[in-house]
């Protein structure tokens, strides 16, 4: 995981697994991102497995972000987090154009 906060948006982009086995680890990560910020991307293009337990911690950097009235955007979704999206029917909810290869 690498985070550039200083780039204007801030910038965090997320390897491997965005999953229960990570959560611990990512929650402060993705939270942290926000500290401080007026636009934070997160890129998952390197994102290689993720899960429910990710999924809800994308929903909460979102909804926290929210409150907070930064703008959170997801770009470079993986195939595997296209899919996640796709299956709990997300997409309204991230609000973030996805582009799906054919």
């Amino acid at each position: 995981m690498s985070i550039l906060p200083n780039a204007s948006p801030a910038r965090l982009a997320v390897d491997g697994e965005l999953t229960i086995y990570r959560a611990a680890e990512l929650k402060p990560v993705l939270l942290g991102a926000l500290d401080g910020a007026s636009q934070v991307e997160i890129d998952l293009g390197g994102v290689t497995e993720v899960d429910t337990a990710g999924m809800q911690l994308l929903l909460l950097a979102k909804r926290t972000a929210q409150s907070r009235d930064i703008a959170l955007h997801l770009v470079a979704h993986s195939p595997a987090v296209l899919d996640a999206i796709e299956l709990l029917d997300l997409a309204a909810v991230f609000g973030d154009p996805l582009v799906v290869s054919a």
